[in-house]
């Protein structure tokens, strides 16, 4: 993870008067693409303002937002966005931005189980062995119809080989077959 710097792992990026970002553990400016990566990345970052020393990660990181869902991609409902301004002066204000970092949480958690149950479920799922079983003969087929031609099926191990000199056999009992056909 890029995000060592002299503040104990947080990057801090200044902002200057200018508007421009300045990342301190680089040496270089930045622009919020850059920032939008970082996060991306979870390369921890704290904004702050050159000349105060007032922290703007929080409005810096809502104009990313902004800036995203300008540009087309919306992941914000607008009905969302609505209720959400709604809250603001609501005597449960106070809870919804532990509400909604857990909602996240839970929502993360969430993607990373079903992408694992999704990399689990190919290795037993009967029709990717059988796609996989299908694409060894296609493999074992083509070989046949060339002959001498060294395959990397040929230096599989002994079992898998037997299956494919059957495969071959069969093959060739086809071809057989085939040729008295059309003579």
């Amino acid at each position: 993870m890029a995000s060592d710097s002299k503040n104990g792992g947080t990057v801090i990026i200044k902002k200057y008067a200018n508007r421009r970002l300045y990342n301190t553990s680089t040496s270089s400016y930045i622009t919020l693409d850059h920032l939008a990566q970082m996060v991306k990345d979870n390369v921890d970052f704290k904004v702050m303002d050159a000349k105060t020393g007032a922290d703007l990660t929080h409005a810096i990181l809502t104009q990313i937002i902004m800036e995203e869902e300008a540009a087309g991609e919306q992941m914000l409902p607008t009905n969302f966005l609505r209720q959400l301004i709604s809250m603001y002066g609501n005597s449960m204000q106070a809870f919804l931005p532990g509400y909604l970092e857990a909602s996240m949480e839970h929502f993360r958690d969430n993607q990373a189980k079903m992408r694992k149950a999704i990399e689990d479920s190919l290795g037993s799922n009967p029709l990717a062995q059988l796609a996989q079983r299908n694409m060894e003969m296609f493999k074992a087929a083509a070989a046949a119809f060339v002959p001498g031609a060294a395959t990397a099926e040929e230096q599989k191990p002994a079992a898998e080989a037997d299956d494919l000199d059957v495969l071959r056999k069969q093959m060739a009992e086809m071809q057989k077959k085939l040729d008295q056909l059309s003579n």
